[in-house]
């Protein structure tokens, strides 16, 4: 793969990215009869959607799984889940993207704790345009502490977007003290398991929630469970709006009902003063301060607080934060292509004028392939929650369409994107959208137990804690992922 003498064509098709996206690239690219090679960042395959196994996507199985995987995972006896279950993160990873992992096929083709650092072509840099015409793809990857080179004939970037979250500043740049590390100790990240890992440190204390997507839905609704068992706990939700009436979502007129529930559970919440909302509060500053509570003796040291201060002047005090916040693609490694961002958005500009939160509000997208996903790169392609840019609505099933599109346009087939007939959120025009810097995709805590939280995944369709999902929703049906 690294001799200078094989041709293009004799090189793999590099995927950036062994979460669901990357998984089913590979599978679709195998079904095109190219050759696969998928680089990991991390030792596990699904190693984002891991981080939120506690949580439980909002979409059914029968968005989640990849058309081309289950052919391969069934002709070796595999069974599907029950179609309209809905799996937990943890239930995904197990029950799909470990057996699809597991395959010969893939198998073989997978080289975990491979990170991409940077990506080039031939033998020059991105202003020789016609030096590069035709070149393989250079990959410049850490791996067992060195650093070597791989070479490909196309590269699509499935690695997500949930390494890369939004800093807590309204102005896109982390609040003022928010990288003191002692400020960083009390960040609880977007989907902290609040009901598990998290319990003993967050029962009987004040948490602040920063967020209006589904991610942040999650949360609030485990701290009510929390709060059900230890009454001492305090529930704080920040949201830069002005109302949340956006948030609480679609209720019935969702053709998600477990997504749809989300948001009607939490205004019920709001309403009977469980939870206490601040609307238009734009964080400012953070500090790590001493608690004016009295300390239970003489000689014990006051307690330490969280202050936080907000844009207008407000100022609150909390001991943690969860910044729901949402996420930003990491793009420092492809400095050295020819990319067509959009300059707001940050997703393949085509794209960008079908997911703008600015202007869409319904979480739903036409289905897409190759042609919209394209850059003047040719052969390098965004994939799966990370070409959505800083765009939150993505789902699983949108991210399965677009690499069995990608896959057929390398292969020189049909690669007409189809359609995903994809459920609607019943929220649309009327109400403005979502702040795109709020996660809106991913599954929330399923309306059956309150405890599990439905998501889609990192790299998926519905909003949890993590991300990706199925069409419609950071997440999602399931993807919100870095490598993985």
């Amino acid at each position: 793969m690294e001799a200078k003498s094989t041709s293009t064509e004799e090189l793999p098709v590099v995927v950036i990215g062994a979460g669901p996206i990357g998984l089913a690239a590979a599978a679709h690219l195998l079904d095109q009869g190219l050759e696969p090679l998928i680089l990991e960042a991390e030792s596990q395959v699904g190693a984002s959607v891991r981080e939120w196994g506690h949580i439980k996507l909002f979409s059914p199985w029968r968005y989640n799984i990849d058309a081309a995987s289950a052919a391969m995972l069934e002709s070796t006896g595999w069974e599907p889940p029950r179609p309209t279950a809905l799996p937990t993160g943890a239930e995904l990873v197990q029950d799909y993207l470990e057996p699809l992992a597991a395959l010969p096929e893939l198998a073989g083709r997978i080289r975990t704790d491979h990170r991409v650092l940077a990506i080039s072509r031939g033998g020059r840099d991105k202003t020789h345009v016609q030096a590069r015409a035709g070149q393989p793809f250079v990959l410049r990857v850490a791996h067992a502490s060195a650093v070597t080179e791989l070479h490909a004939r196309a590269v699509i970037d499935a690695s997500g977007t949930w390494g890369s979250p939004n800093p807590l500043g309204a102005a896109g740049l982390p609040a003022l003290g928010e990288e003191d590390p002692a400020v960083s100790e009390r960040l609880l990240g977007s989907l902290p398991d609040v009901l598990g890992a998290e319990a003993q440190r967050l029962a009987g204390r004040h948490t602040l929630v920063v967020g209006s997507g589904h991610s942040a839905i999650n949360t609030l609704l485990n701290l009510a469970a929390l709060k059900r068992q230890d009454h001492a706990t305090t529930i704080t939700w920040a949201i830069r709006g002005d109302s949340a009436e956006r948030v609480y979502g679609g209720g019935d007129a969702d053709q998600l009902p477990a997504r749809g529930a989300l948001g009607q559970r939490l205004r019920r919440l709001v309403e009977e003063g469980e939870i206490t909302l601040l609307t238009g509060a734009e964080i400012h500053a953070l500090a790590v301060t001493e608690s004016q509570a009295q300390a239970p003796d003489d000689d014990a040291a006051a307690p330490s607080v969280l202050e936080v201060d907000f844009a207008d002047g407000r100022r609150i005090t909390v001991e943690y934060l969860a910044a729901a916040t949402g996420f930003r693609p990491q793009l420092e490694l492809l400095r050295e292509l020819r990319l067509e961002l959009d300059p707001a958005v940050e997703s393949p500009r085509r794209l960008a004028s079908l997911i703008d939160p600015e202007f869409h509000s319904c979480g739903t997208v036409e289905a897409h392939g190759a042609d919209v996903l394209a850059h003047p790169e040719e052969g390098f392609f965004l994939a799966g929650m990370k070409s959505y840019g800083r765009a939150p609505t993505f789902l699983l099933a949108t991210g399965y369409e677009q690499v069995r599109s990608i896959a057929a346009h390398l292969a020189g087939a049909d690669a007409s994107a189809q359609n995903l007939n994809l459920p609607e959120t019943g929220v649309c025009s009327g109400v403005s959208a979502p702040d795109p810097a709020e996660p809106q995709s991913c599954g929330a805590p399923a309306p059956a137990t309150g405890e599990a939280q439905s998501c889609g995944a990192p790299e998926l369709a519905a909003v949890g804690r993590a991300s990706d999902g199925t069409r419609a929703g950071v997440s999602t049906g399931v993807l919100h992922g870095r490598h993985g």
